[in-house]
């Protein structure tokens, strides 16, 4: 088990529609990182979030995840972000996490943001996954999941809790109270990913990318920097320590999804 957990967080200013833009925005980003073990990317980091254009979908076999794999072995670390995913003629925003041995895992978003229509395009997935890394358990889920506190309770023991989003401006205040609310309540740390800038349709995205500890308290705020990447240190200690000083998470309701 490694005992701390270096992850770094890429806010970025999307580019509508051009992969190519994108991939080489991260790719300068990460040239000025010397080590770290998770890079971690907004949702539809690729195109930007645009769930009506089924065009960008790609298959996992696509550009994207290629070059995702990419980035991993340059860096040696593990990649995450979300993208859109044809699979079996179905559509899906997934969560793509390209594990720095190498490993694929994949999570689709299962709380589809009907206020954007993304449910009259895409399919929601059914199940949240636990990534095991470096002893670490990490569960990432994706933007609109974080207002459904049932579904992201921690009843599988995960020490990190990982939103990757595209949240806008005049919903942040929301975004920055849900993100402290489910550390504390899952005594976890908790990371919200978001992109910065505006898209085509004038819908401004502030960036607020931050972590929290399982007490509250902000460790990192990448407040509205733009194309940026923050490192971020989560101790295996610190979090055991506080768990042990107040243990809530034994007297937790047990909840079942249907």
């Amino acid at each position: 088990m490694k005992p701390n957990l270096d992850i770094s967080i890429f806010q970025i200013d999307l580019a509508y529609k051009d992969k190519r833009k994108n991939y080489n925005t991260i790719d300068l980003l990460a040239d000025k990182i010397n080590e770290t073990d998770v890079i971690l990317l907004p949702e539809m980091f690729n195109t930007s979030f645009i769930p009506s254009d089924i065009t960008l979908a790609e298959e996992m076999s696509g550009t994207t995840v290629n070059w995702m794999k990419s980035l991993s072995k340059r860096k040696n670390a593990s990649v995450a972000g979300t993208l859109m995913i044809k699979e079996n003629n179905l559509y899906y925003n997934r969560l793509v996490w390209v594990s720095k041995n190498g490993d694929i895992y994949t999570y689709d978003k299962c709380h589809l943001f009907s206020l954007a229509k993304e449910d009259r395009t895409l399919t929601k997935g059914n199940n949240k996954i636990i990534i095991k890394e470096n002893g670490w358990s990490i569960c990432p889920l994706i933007c609109y999941d974080i207002r459904f506190p049932v579904f992201c309770r921690n009843q599988d023991e995960y020490d990190v809790l990982i939103f990757l989003s595209s949240w806008p401006e005049k919903r942040i205040s929301a975004w920055d109270t849900l993100l402290k609310a489910r550390a504390i309540e899952n005594q976890c740390f908790t990371i919200g990913v978001n992109r910065v800038g505006a898209d085509l349709s004038g819908v401004l995205f502030p960036g607020h990318s931050l972590v929290y500890d399982s007490f509250g308290k902000i460790l990192l705020d990448c407040s509205s920097q733009k194309n940026t990447v923050k490192k971020v240190v989560l101790s295996k200690e610190k979090l055991q320590l506080q768990r042990r000083q107040m243990n809530f998470l034994k007297d937790r309701d047990l909840f079942t999804i249907n």
